[in-house]
């Protein structure tokens, strides 16, 4: 909703998150961030909005962390913000200067609140300044929609996911643990605008998604095939997978560790960690007249023991 001041309107369209800080006496509570025991629900520990609106910066609406500055009216904002309002108190319009909100501080201090992920089952309850350290890896959090072909803004666990990106995405879903598939383009001379699928499947009680696309590496067209696990990193090195493709009595294998989808889809195809494979040979492996790409994929997936 436009908060009717366009200063204000302004600065929350630039949400800028602060890191808490590290300091010993702020963070010996939160070494345990992830550890249900130590952090169980806490009888009677209840934090009012209002202050938790204390705590909120009105600029950039996010929580505060030391320095907490106010104006001579006693307005606060975070350090984040402080620079991109030219020293001018975003409520009253008063000069800043360098006064810092040590009070507010200290109520932040002493409060606990909840994890923000408590409705995706984090039950643990952790204080102001480690929360947001607990959060960033916290088991419990959502995870992105691994769609690839598209911008998805889509958030979930791990069979939210799967539904999603079968009703919405109309991705092949298969069980079992090999697979073979084939990839045809009619133009392989066209790598700008990239060839990409993604196939979902389901085994060992577990869901992993296969992507295949074509990209630009420096000025040489290529393609590439790689696995990604539906669930954490911890859990995904439980498993290893192959892939290998061929034709013309030649065939190129590839041997790895499915990378879990909290590494995006980009940062696992920018990494080169799967099947690479040059134009000309995807060309060569397609056939003798070169005029259309078409690549049979084998693969298999197991669990280590």
């Amino acid at each position: 909703m436009a908060s009717g001041n366009p200063f204000f309107d302004d600065m929350r369209s630039k949400p800028e998150v602060i890191d808490p800080p590290q300091s010993e006496d702020m963070m010996d509570a939160g070494e345990n961030v992830n550890d249900p025991a130590s952090n169980a629900l806490k009888p009677n520990v209840i934090v009012s909005s209002s202050v938790r609106e204390l705590l909120e910066c009105p600029v950039c609406l996010n929580a505060m962390y030391p320095p907490i500055h106010q104006c001579s009216n006693g307005h606060t904002l975070c350090s984040g913000c402080k620079p991109r309002v030219h020293n001018r108190c975003p409520t009253c319009r008063h000069e800043l200067g360098n006064i810092r909100c040590l009070a507010l501080e200290k109520v932040a201090a002493s409060l606990e609140l909840p994890c923000k992920y408590q409705s995706f089952g984090c039950m643990g309850i952790y204080p102001y300044y480690s929360k947001l350290k607990h959060e960033s890896q916290c088991t419990y959090r959502p995870y992105n929609c691994p769609y690839a072909g598209s911008e998805c803004t889509v958030i979930g666990d791990i069979s939210s996911l799967v539904a999603h990106l079968k009703d919405d995405h109309k991705v092949d879903m298969h069980s079992g643990s090999t697979f073979n598939h084939r990839y045809v383009k009619s133009n392989p001379q066209e790598v700008e605008n990239a060839t990409w699928m993604l196939t979902v499947f389901s085994c060992y009680g577990q869901y992993f998604c296969l992507h295949f696309e074509a990209f630009q590496l420096g000025m040489a067209p290529v393609y590439i095939a790689f696995l990604r696990f539906m669930g954490d990193d911890n859990e995904a090195k439980n498993y290893s997978y192959s892939l290998e493709v061929g034709g013309n009595g030649r065939k190129m294998i590839w041997q790895g560790v499915p990378r879990s989808i909290r590494d995006s889809h980009r940062k696992v195809r920018d990494s080169f960690d799967g099947l690479i494979i040059q134009r000309n040979m995807a060309l060569f492996f397609s056939g003798v007249d070169r005029k259309e790409l078409k690549l049979r994929v084998t693969g298999r997936i197991w669990k280590e023991q």
